[in-house]
């Protein structure tokens, strides 16, 4: 098979545990690139977030996409434009406000490049850290998110953080889609929308086939994509129920699991050509 696209993930994926990409994993994706071979960041941060990695990769110049918001938004690197987004209203948020105040967990979203949160907390400090977005701590959530936003995060130490997805999963399917990117996030968006079905969307605009996609990730926000590509691949340092669902399983995102997934698929099969 000749692979035409590879959809990343970025924290404990294309990223080593110091949010860096290693000299060998860059070099793979230039090479892939220069193949023709569009490489496509897919992440749950926010688009602001990605941008400097896009950017250390040359996707721009080779005209690829970054998917953000766990697939809420596609941006077309090269011409800024946004292909895909999807929000949720205001009145969502605020439900979702007063379930966190029920369930004892915080609770944060994201307006003009800025985290919103009525408690400043540790994992909320995490996010900063990890996205270099700002927090502005309000005194009233509700009355602070007046207009749709993107994703919304409850956030806690991961023991408790579980009960709640399973109780939020089951009472939310309908309304929204609600999985964990990180054990102490839980990331609520769109019904419907995942880095898979948006995946999807960008294929069908370049004439790909599923068939022809590689998708790497580590986490279950990821689960999407590895089982819609042709090729799903899991992260070593993934948990075993990702594992299972995928295709095949690479080395860890410290021993650079997403070089060896390129020199395998790609670059060895064009010597072998």
């Amino acid at each position: 098979m000749t692979y035409k696209m590879i959809v990343l993930d970025l924290d404990d994926t294309l990223l080593r545990d110091d949010h860096t990409i290693s000299p060998r994993t860059k070099q793979a994706l230039m090479d892939a690139q220069r193949l023709g071979v569009k490489v496509v960041l897919a992440s749950g941060r926010p688009t602001f977030a990605m941008h400097a990695l896009a950017e250390e990769l040359y996707l721009a110049e080779y005209g690829s996409f970054i998917l953000s918001f766990n697939g809420a938004k596609i941006i077309n690197c090269k011409t800024k434009e946004e292909l895909f987004s999807s929000t949720l209203p205001p009145e969502t948020v605020h439900r979702l406000y007063d379930i966190s105040r029920q369930e004892g967990v915080w609770i944060h979203t994201y307006m003009d490049d800025v985290i919103v949160t009525e408690t400043d907390n540790a994992f909320t400090k995490i996010e900063s850290e990890i996205t270099g977005l700002p927090i502005a701590e309000v005194n009233s959530f509700v009355q602070a998110v007046t207009e749709s936003v993107v994703k919304v995060l409850m956030v806690e130490e991961p023991e408790r953080l579980a009960q709640v997805e399973e109780k939020l999963q089951q009472e939310l399917a309908d309304e929204m889609n609600v999985i964990r990117s990180k054990p102490f996030f839980l990331e609520f968006t769109e019904a419907g929308v995942t880095k898979g079905t948006s995946l999807n969307l960008l294929i069908q605009t370049l004439g790909i086939t599923r068939e022809e996609v590689i998708a790497v990730g580590d986490s279950y926000n990821d689960l999407a994509m590895i089982e819609f590509a042709g090729l799903g691949v899991a992260m070593g340092n993934a948990p075993d129920s990702i594992k299972q669902k995928a295709n095949y399983v690479t080395d860890t995102n410290m021993n650079d699991g997403v070089a060896k997934v390129i020199e395998e698929f790609v670059l060895k099969q064009v010597v072998l050509i």
